[in-house]
């Protein structure tokens, strides 16, 4: 409000002439610094307008939506900056694209000064609407930079955290390859160990089964062995009885010569003695033993 009074103070004070030069050129200062289009001044719309808008006399401006709904109320007060708005003139709902005729006939009659200081205080709304959005526009800037200075920070420190991380973790695998490479070197000698106990245990197994089958073979010659044994035991004990002289009985003792008689016909006839017959088994090659 300040800065609008400021801009007008000349044509209050009878300079109107000399302050349109002043007037075109803040008006070109202004169509160059904004897109000719003012915003809501509501905090949560900033909304660009169109169609109607509601102007206060504290220099600021709405559009129709919010302006309807906050200046309905009584007593009416600014939503941009709390200033009671108790006049006739305070509010006003005006049109911002008027009709060429509304153009010919607002100003008409009007002696040059007022048409001058008309347009000088429109000019210097326009102005105060360029600067609020300028400093609106540097304050969310600062604002944003702040914040970018604080996610920088943050991120600074994130990612050292994360660089302590990632070195112990570089730690940690370097000592898990060490142990691994201690166990791969305990499981090849291990494997070697083991490998040399399966060749012992395959030359062990290989003595004893030779040690089986010739245990095997020993016993099978000695069961082989075992009746040919007693066939020499009885004609053993044949051969000693042969040699052993025989007695008569009391018949051949009765008679004297009987027993010659006996044995002479024997040795006439060509016969061997008893015990020196061979048995039908022996002459077919096999010992003859008698079962019990």
């Amino acid at each position: 409000m300040g800065m609008l009074n400021r801009w007008t103070q000349p044509l209050n004070n009878g300079g109107g002439g000399d302050y349109i030069f002043l007037i075109i050129a803040w008006s070109v200062m202004a169509m160059s610094l904004c897109d000719d289009t003012l915003l809501c001044n509501f905090p949560k719309c900033r909304s660009k307008l169109s169609g109607f808008a509601w102007v206060t006399a504290c220099s600021h401006v709405f559009c129709d939506q919010h302006g309807s709904g906050e200046f309905s109320r009584s007593p009416a007060t600014c939503p941009a900056c709390s200033s009671a708005l108790s006049g006739k003139l305070d509010i006003v709902r005006t049109e911002l694209s008027p009709s060429e005729e509304y153009k010919a006939m607002v100003l008409a009659g009007l002696r040059p000064d007022v048409v001058l200081d008309i347009c000088a205080r429109a000019l210097a709304f326009w102005s105060y609407q360029v600067h609020q959005e300028r400093m609106y526009q540097e304050y969310s800037l600062s604002r944003a930079e702040g914040q970018l200075k604080q996610m920088d920070k943050l991120l600074t420190q994130q990612n050292q955290s994360r660089e302590l991380e990632l070195s112990s973790m570089r730690g940690e695998i370097t000592s898990l390859k060490k142990v691994m490479e201690e166990y791969k070197r305990k499981y090849s000698e291990v494997s070697e160990r083991l490998m040399e106990r399966n060749r012992q245990y395959q030359k062990l197994q290989g003595l004893y089964d030779s040690l089986r089958l010739r245990n095997m073979v020993v016993d099978v010659g000695e069961r082989d062995t075992q009746p040919q044994t007693g066939h020499q035991d009885l004609n053993h004990a044949a051969a000693s009885q042969q040699a052993t002289p025989l007695r008569s009985p009391q018949l051949f003792s009765r008679r004297p010569d009987a027993q010659s008689r006996f044995f002479s016909c024997l040795e006439a006839d060509g016969a061997k003695p008893f015990f020196q017959f061979r048995s039908p088994a022996r002459d077919r090659g096999r010992p003859f033993v008698s079962k019990p």
